[in-house]
């Protein structure tokens, strides 16, 4: 089977919710819906803009509010945060097959043991535990104290700082909610109600699972793909999963054309041709700012082979050697990725400040495209709680301001 690159494109960005208008619900149920059919929404803590988490969501829907999304998690719980290949909001309904991360992470963790296990470190377990049992939810401040550290880098953490973490990694806290961006603990029974706690199947069991939901979700992919989606298993598993599947009939081969017309080797449904011909064609009279979080772009390299687009975060890159940004929101319109923009909340003056904008090679701002373009900043303003939006001089070029 042969999936063309529009096809492809098409079909990957409606398994992403990316090909239907951004309208409709965006709280209660169709809130943990959209969710759910995402697989997870990634948690980051940069606020340029909004939190990658709640632009995720208002890429989708324009009437989304972050309330809604605290709601699900922290009365309703009916999404919990963990850990994918980040830290990530998930169904509560998946919980139960975190179990065998919670596992092979407590093996993993252990034998890191330099950062995890210092000595009088693995002490303060049980009593963090007990502490919690007894008087209620913690974050780091509250068990911190004077603990001292070791001798620098970003896992020098204070002792509780590392027990709360081995602890939530390891399943036996759960993130109840945050103060500001500040993780509060819990004990696990009181975060995760009891329908959702007890483990799902073995790990043969969990395997299929994580292989053929990540399917689904994603369209096509190679083992490699498959496995890079939950992080729950490993790359021998994801490869012996689809020598299985294939053998059964339970999925195909296919080839995908890339942006640049090579063809790449992939798997999926064996109804995929269908599948792709009935995708919605991705409304081209708007267009979208993404998150650079965003699931679509979670997989750079898939990002770049579907739609040419090469993208890398410049965040921990020293100012004068970027080349767009900062933090540089990608450009969607209809099935094209045709941009990046650089935007920032100035929430003390209530205006989004539009630094820069730099089209993809042979696009064309024509007056159409930049009052798109103008329509959906306006829109990302009111969502960031700015009455206005500020444009930098000469930004029309991509010229920095």
């Amino acid at each position: 089977m042969f999936l063309s690159n529009l096809d492809a494109r098409r079909l990957f960005l409606h398994r992403h919710d990316l090909a239907e208008p951004p309208t409709g619900p965006a709280s209660g149920p169709a809130l943990a819906d959209l969710v759910d059919r995402l697989g997870f929404v990634q948690v980051d803590s940069i606020n340029t803009v909004e939190r990658a988490h709640h632009m995720i969501l208002w890429s989708r829907r324009h009437s989304y509010k972050p309330a809604a999304l605290h709601h699900l998690i922290e009365q309703d719980r009916t999404l919990w945060e963990h850990w994918t290949h980040d830290a990530a909001i998930l169904p509560t309904a998946l919980h139960g097959h975190w179990h065998h991360r919670f596992a092979s992470d407590a093996i993993r963790l252990r034998a890191n043991w330099a950062n995890w296990f210092r000595p009088g470190y693995e002490a303060l377990f049980e009593t963090i535990l007990a502490r919690i049992q007894a008087e209620g939810p913690v974050t780091t401040a509250d068990v911190g104290g004077q603990e001292p550290r070791g001798s620098g880098g970003w896992w020098d953490w204070h002792p509780s700082k590392t027990a709360l973490e081995w602890l939530w990694r390891t399943g036996q806290l759960a993130i109840t909610r945050r103060e500001g961006f500040r993780k509060v603990y819990d004990l696990t029974e009181r975060v995760i109600p009891q329908v959702h706690r007890a483990p799902i199947g073995d790990r043969a069991q969990m395997i299929d699972w994580a292989c053929t939901s990540a399917l689904d979700r994603l369209g096509f992919a190679d083992p490699s793909e498959l496995r890079a989606f939950w992080q729950l298993i490993t790359p021998q598993e994801a490869k012996l999963w689809a020598q299985a599947a294939l053998m059964q009939g339970q999925i195909a081969r296919v080839e995908i054309e890339g942006a640049d017309g090579r063809r790449k080797p992939s798997l999926a449904r064996p109804d995929v041709l269908q599948a792709a011909a009935e995708a919605p064609e991705p409304p081209s009279k708007r267009l979208r700012i993404l998150s650079p979080f965003d699931p679509a772009l979670r997989d750079r390299d898939r990002a770049e082979f579907l739609f040419g687009f090469h993208y890398r975060i410049e965040v921990f890159v020293p100012e004068p050697k970027r080349k767009y940004g900062y933090y540089v929101f990608p450009v969607l319109e209809g099935s094209r990725l045709i941009g990046r923009l650089d935007a920032k909340a100035l929430r003390g003056q209530s205006t989004l400040h539009l630094r820069a904008f730099w089209p993809e090679a042979g696009v064309t701002l024509t007056a159409a495209r930049l009052q798109r373009l103008d329509a959906e900043l306006d829109r990302l303003a009111t969502f960031a709680g700015c009455d206005r939006v500020e444009r930098a001089d000469g930004w029309q070029r991509g010229t920095l301001a």
